[in-house]
Formats: structure tokens, C-alpha cells, sequence
């Protein structure tokens, strides 16, 4: 690395290249037999950036502004007819704009190079990405602790290629670094949050992209691609979850107990499976016939202007969710006040004195105890857990299916796979809420404290280890809490909407469309 930039020599298949980047441009220049390279200034070839084609000043050179290299990949990879790519310690692959000499139209160019050793190949990939302020995730929360290091001034996004697991790293991250510069405490559960300046692209690549699904209508790559490139911005209520005066997690699709947590903690038991371990989970904990134990308190929404039951769907440019913001916003910290840690610790009646919503009180058993701040549609679900949730009107919807048959929780879940109600059913019930309270049996949450503080697993987290997996053998007493996929360690939460906490690069569900082959309607 030099004053000027990275220079070195770099074969392009047989030949060899003598390769320069600058802070302007990417460029390389055929060496001769004598392996010269050919003697021209970096400001010369800067001077043909416009062309980005062949270079006058030296015959069959290339200049590539960094501004339009598009990616830098370890090993050789293809795009076409799919993505591929070839592992190999020396080489890499660089994609960007390449331009046609006699029209304006644009196509993805493509040239692997191969660097005399490794360690040179790393320096000019780290290089690389550093010009293009692209970052490659190798581990858990990597990219939520990037964000919590790196300077973002200048930025207006952050935009991640993945799953939900990599928008929810993201926004861990820009979530807790803009707590930060506002002095706020994320452990203090009853603190106003500091909404996010930037937005939150998602392009996505995995299992099941509820995030993307629920608030584009489509898991589709280049749709979610232009949304980023326009512009658009889409608020999105966040919801915390503590335990205590503990922050535990932020969600905005999935806070489950019951048997979302159950599958969950199974699904990762088997890992080895694939995406079908999820199917194989779902089946085994359908079978075991569980069913928990607890006290559910929640604050239901003050001044409704919807329902979970209303028949109506979140679209782009939702009047709801543009109307509710500025009352939600105003009466939130009034109403949520009397929410303290002593609260918290000691569970009081079914409505808080002074509070401007009431709160209720559920006790008995369940098979499952769901809070959605949307409606956490995928692929496998098109309407979604709860089909009318708003994306951004400081709400959550909080679903309680009781203890029933096994053929009525079957019914209750098939109904999320077609068009029948599944909140029509005896033992199932919807309150559109803005907080939860969840407490196990009376002695359960201490002995769980002591587990955790002594280092061992919750014993609700200690299942038999059979062939057959956690399904078989007794139940443990407790189960436990399923946040955006991942297993929180305390049964006893308290959680809490943040109205538009966050914004996205989407604009919200189009439509509805209509289905040519069946009529249905389709939201997109």
C-alpha cells in the first residue's frame, strides 16, 4: 500500500496484469514479456474515468471507478445462470458497471484475478471493501458490532444481504449505538427510545424473510433492490423485551411462548436437517400436546381506531398507521409510567391507577402466547399470524391460544396457511396491545434466576435428550420465549411497543392484486 494507493501485479487469466487502486479508480495494465509494466500515472488514468472503457494513454488497459464497482468476492465467482462461487486461496472476483462502446446501455462486468499469494489476496480484497464500504459478516452479531463501531456520519442506510437474522443484527446495532449518542439506557424499561435517523435495507436470501415479506408483499431480490435505489422509507414499530432491568432482545415480527418457543429451541437441536428441520419441530411438538402454566397482564391499546379482527389489511400509505403515530407518541410515556422495575417484580392487579389504557390480567394454562408487532406473513403464511397488525401505528397484537385438543389446535393452526379466521375459535383470543407482562408459576422464576446466575441451562430449556428429540419423555414445567428466532433465557419478560422506531427502504404492501389462475386476492 502506498501513498497513492494499492499497487501490484496480478494475473487476469494467462496474463499478467500491473494492477493500481486509487481512491478514484480500479485499474489494470498488461505487462510485457519482460513483466514492465507499462509507465503510466495514476492521474492519467483517472483522467478517462468518464469512458471507463479501454485506455488511450495505454493500449489495452482498463480504468473502473470505484464508485461503480458494484462487489469484491473471495475465490472465482459466476452470476450466471446462477450464483456460484469457487473457493480458492488466491484468487478474486471483482463485478462492476461495464459500459458498451456504442450504446448507453449498461451490463455487469466481470474479471477474476489471481494474486502471487494469500496474504496479498486479502490485502487487496480488505482494499477493496474499504472503498466501497461493504463489510463481510464471519460470525454471530458481527454485523450489529460493526455498526456499533463504525462512524456512519455521511451515510443515509445501512442495507444487508440476508435474512431476518441479519436485519435483526442491523438493528440491534443502530438501534443501541443511536441510544447511545442520546444518552438513553436500553435496560430502563420504562425509556422513551430515540427513533433511528437511518433506514434499514433488506435484500433478501433467507429461509423465510418475514421482515421483507410483511412489508414489501414479496420475498423478491430486485424488488427489495429498487425500493433501496428510489428511496422509499417505511416506518416500523420495535418492541423491547427485558427481563427486570435487563434489556433481552429487540423484535418486530415474533415474541412467542409456548409452542413457537418449543419449536424453536428443537429446530436448533437439528441443524444438521436443513430448512426441513423447522417442519420436522413443528410436527414433533404438535405431538407432544404441550401446555404452559402463567400469568399474562398486557395494556391494551387506549383509543382503538382498528382491530385484530377488522378485516383490514396494513397497505402502502396506511391512514392508520399516519394517524395514530402523533397520539401514540404523546400518551406514551404517560400511560406507560406506572410500568416501573418494582411493577415488574411484583405483578399487581388488572388495572394500574393513573395509567390512560387498562390493563387486564389472563391467568391459566397455554398452548401458546404470541405478540406481533406485524403481520409476520412469509411464504408458508401469506396473511401472516395476525393479518390486520399495522406496521407502524405503536401497536402490537397479542394472540392467546389456550389449553385445548390437539384436533383444535390443529385447526387453529392450519387456518394460517388459508383464508379462515384463526381467531375464530373458543380457545383462542386477540387484544391489539401496547405492552405485556408474562410470569410463570409462583416459585418457578426464582429457581430459574438461580440456574442462570450458578451458569447451567434453565431447566426449561433442559429437555431429554431422546431419539425422537425433545418430544418425548415428561415436559418440563416452563417452556421458553421464541424472539425473531432467537431463545431468550428467562421466562418472566416484560415488553413494550416503540412506535416507529425504526424505518425500512420499502414503502409497505401494494395492492391487492388479483391471482389469474384463482382469483384470489394477493398483496404485494
Amino acid at each position: 500500500m502506498t501513498m497513492e494507493g494499492l499497487q501490484s501485479s496480478l494475473w487476469i487469466g494467462k496474463k499478467k496484469h500491473w494492477t493500481t487502486l486509487c481512491a478514484k479508480c480500479l485499474s489494470w495494465t498488461p505487462m510485457d514479456r519482460q513483466n514492465r509494466k507499462n509507465k503510466v500515472c495514476c492521474n492519467r488514468l483517472c483522467a478517462v474515468l468518464s469512458c471507463n472503457r479501454l485506455c488511450p494513454a495505454a493500449d489495452k488497459s482498463r480504468v473502473v471507478p470505484v464508485s461503480e464497482v458494484v462487489a469484491v468476492q473471495e475465490g472465482i465467482m459466476e452470476f450466471l445462470p446462477y450464483r456460484k462461487v469457487q473457493v480458492s486461496e488466491r484468487d478474486f472476483t471483482v463485478l462492476f458497471v461495464q459500459r458498451s462502446g456504442h450504446s448507453p446501455r449498461w451490463t455487469l462486468g466481470r474479471r477474476v484475478f489471481s494474486a502471487p499469494s494469500r496474504d496479498l489476496r486479502e490485502l487487496w480484497v480488505s482494499a477493496l471493501r474499504t472503498c466501497l464500504q461493504q463489510h463481510k459478516t464471519e460470525r454471530a452479531n458481527h454485523a450489529r458490532d460493526h455498526i456499533l463501531k463504525k462512524d456512519l456520519s455521511g451515510f443515509d442506510g445501512l442495507v444487508c444481504v440476508g435474512g431476518d437474522g441479519m436485519f435483526s443484527e442491523l438493528m440491534h446495532g443502530l438501534i443501541g449505538r443511536t441510544q447511545q449518542e442520546a444518552g438513553i439506557s436500553e435496560n430502563d424499561p420504562s425509556a422513551t427510545l430515540e427513533p433511528c435517523s437511518l433506514r434499514i435495507g433488506i435484500i433478501p436470501a433467507g429461509s423465510t424473510d418475514c421482515v421483507c415479506f410483511a412489508t414489501v408483499g414479496v420475498n423478491d431480490p430486485v424488488t427489495s433492490a429498487l425500493h433501496i435505489i428510489i428511496g422509499d422509507s417505511q416506518p416500523l414499530d420495535v418492541c423491547s423485551v427485558h427481563h427486570r432491568d435487563q434489556l433481552m432482545r429487540y423484535s418486530v415480527s415474533l415474541v412467542g411462548y409456548g409452542f413457537y418457543g418449543d419449536v424453536l429451541e428443537e429446530s436448533d437441536r437439528h441443524r444438521w436437517m436443513g430448512p426441513v428441520r423447522y417442519d420436522y419441530s413443528g410436527v414433533m411438538m404438535f405431538l407432544s400436546n404441550r401446555s404452559y402454566q402463567g400469568t399474562v397482564e398486557f395494556q391494551l391499546a387506549g383509543n382503538q381506531l382498528t382491530s385484530p379482527r377488522d378485516k383490514t389489511r396494513c397497505l402502502s400509505g396506511c391512514q392508520v398507521c399516519s394517524a395514530s403515530r402523533e397520539w401514540l407518541c404523546s400518551v406514551s410515556d404517560l400511560s406507560f409510567d406506572t410500568i416501573s422495575q418494582d411493577s415488574f417484580q411484583t405483578p399487581g392487579g388488572s388495572t394500574e391507577e393513573g395509567a390512560s389504557s387498562p390493563w387486564r390480567s389472563v391467568e391459566g394454562r397455554f398452548r401458546a402466547v404470541s405478540l406481533t408487532c406485524m403481520s409476520s406473513a412469509c411464504p408458508k403464511s401469506p396473511a401472516g399470524l395476525s393479518p390486520s397488525a399495522h406496521l407502524a401505528d405503536g401497536t402490537a397484537d397479542l394472540i392467546l391460544v389456550r389449553d385445548c385438543s390437539p384436533c383444535g389446535f390443529l385447526t387453529h393452526l392450519s387456518r394460517h396457511t388459508n383464508s379462515k379466521d384463526q381467531f375464530d375459535l373458543p380457545f383462542v383470543d386477540v387484544y391489539r396491545v401496547k405492552a405485556l407482562r408474562f410470569t410463570p408459576p409462583c416459585g418457578d422464576e426464582d429457581e430459574e434466576e438461580g440456574e442462570v446466575e450458578r451458569g447451567r441451562e434453565p431447566s426449561s430449556q433442559r429437555k431429554k435428550r431422546h431419539l425422537c428429540g425433545g418430544g418425548c419423555g415428561d415436559a418440563p414445567p416452563r417452556s421458553c420465549w421464541n424472539c425473531d428466532g432467537e431463545v431468550l433465557p428467562h421466562s418472566a419478560i416484560l415488553a413494550r411497543v416503540h412506535c416507529q422506531l425504526v424505518r425500512l427502504f420499502a414503502r409497505g404492501i401494494e395492492g391487492p392484486f388479483r391471482n389469474q389462475r384463482d382469483g384470489r386476492r394477493r398483496y404485494r
